[in-house]
């Protein structure tokens, strides 16, 4: 006779499971408040640290009196703590300051170059995970062997070389000696001048080709997507190629794999299907950390290919020294990390139930 075994998890009955999920997002919901609030306050602190904004674009640009006039009018003699507090209301309101360099609204700019980053960043995990969890997989099945040794230092390389030498590399190959691939943008004139033809275009470029209906548009954008995705998605996918492969190997050594093995199954089969699935729990959790990583190589990544997004912007705006911009630009990009591991969590939580607290 089969003895039932007393398990206080499964003996939980669905409503405080459910209620343990709800909990669990609420809690996550609410610790993004005070990590933003964090970053914002460092962000601030950190750019009023060279003096203020104005004299840091402009000084040396302009007479002193001059100078002086601009940060009266723009509020910066004012005591720090006042500006602060300002500070934060504008960004309760939306309203995330103006340009130094060329007067436009910060938001303005997240909301053009934005969705150029996002694209870019999309492309990149694509490449992640093309690369990343296959070879992960077959470093796991071949352990210990010479595969698994080459799988293993390439993974480590990729993560290691800095990304603009890899943008540099792969514009070398296969721009300048192949000519296979285009050096640089995110579309041909030619393209681009069909794409803001387009009303309410979204400013993802390869949304507005296949609304455009035209296939030499979406090849051409998906053309020049290669490089960038291909020098950023490297830097992800050595992380994730060592990840699954740790996770796999891992998961065989679990008593359900054992008895697997005892049956006679075969350890490709025991590596695709029976350890595979759980091996990507934590590839799920590391996406949400891997997003600013992403958001950081995407302003190397950004200017070594004229991929004008909000890296590229950040880029110039630094040679600028147009601190509102910069400081505007970085809280934003903290927002996007903070909601975007909040959203990882929640999938997480889903999947498995052991991440809950």
């Amino acid at each position: 006779m089969v003895t039932a075994i007393d398990d206080p998890v499964s003996a939980k009955p669905v409503t405080a499971t459910r209620g343990g999920l709800w909990r669990y997002i609420a809690v996550r919901l609410l610790l993004i408040i005070p990590t933003v609030f964090i970053l914002v306050t460092l962000v601030f602190i950190l750019m009023r640290l060279t003096g203020d904004p104005i004299t840091a674009a402009q000084g040396g640009r302009l007479p002193p009196d001059q100078l002086q006039e601009r940060i009266h009018a723009a509020g910066y003699d004012r005591p720090l703590i006042v500006q602060y507090l300002e500070y934060l209301g504008g960004i309760l309101r939306g309203d995330f300051g103006t340009t130094i360099t060329d007067n436009r609204p910060v938001t303005e700019i997240l909301l053009t170059y934005g969705s150029a980053t996002l694209e870019l960043a999309f492309y990149a995990l694509i490449v992640a995970f093309i690369i990343g969890i296959p070879f992960g997989l077959i470093a796991a099945y071949r352990r210990d062997r010479w595969q698994d040794a080459v799988l293993r230092v390439t993974a480590i390389l990729a993560y290691a070389t800095p990304i603009f030498f890899v943008a540099l590399l792969l514009k070398l190959v296969f721009s300048v000696w192949l000519g296979a691939l285009p050096v640089a943008g995110r579309a041909s004139t030619r393209t681009e001048l069909k794409l803001q033809g387009l009303d309410a275009p979204t400013g993802i470029y390869l949304i507005d080709a296949l609304r455009l209906g035209d296939p030499a548009a979406v090849v051409d954008v998906l053309w020049h997507a290669v490089l960038p995705g291909l020098a950023l998605g490297l830097l992800t996918a050595g992380i994730f190629l060592r990840l699954v492969r740790t996770n796999v190997i891992s998961t065989l050594d679990a008593q359900y794999v054992t008895s697997a093995r005892s049956r006679g199954v075969r350890n490709f089969r025991l590596v695709t299907t029976h350890a595979y699935r759980p091996a990507l729990i934590p590839i799920i959790t590391v996406i949400g950390l891997q997003i600013g990583l992403l958001l950081a190589g995407a302003v190397l990544t950004e200017s070594a290919f004229e991929w004008k997004g909000i890296g590229f912007m950040l880029s110039d705006y630094l040679k600028a020294r147009d601190f509102v911009a910069v400081q505007g630009i970085v809280v934003m990009i903290a927002v996007i990390v903070a909601l975007t591991n909040f959203v990882v969590d929640v999938i997480a939580a889903l999947i498995d139930p052991r991440v809950r607290y």
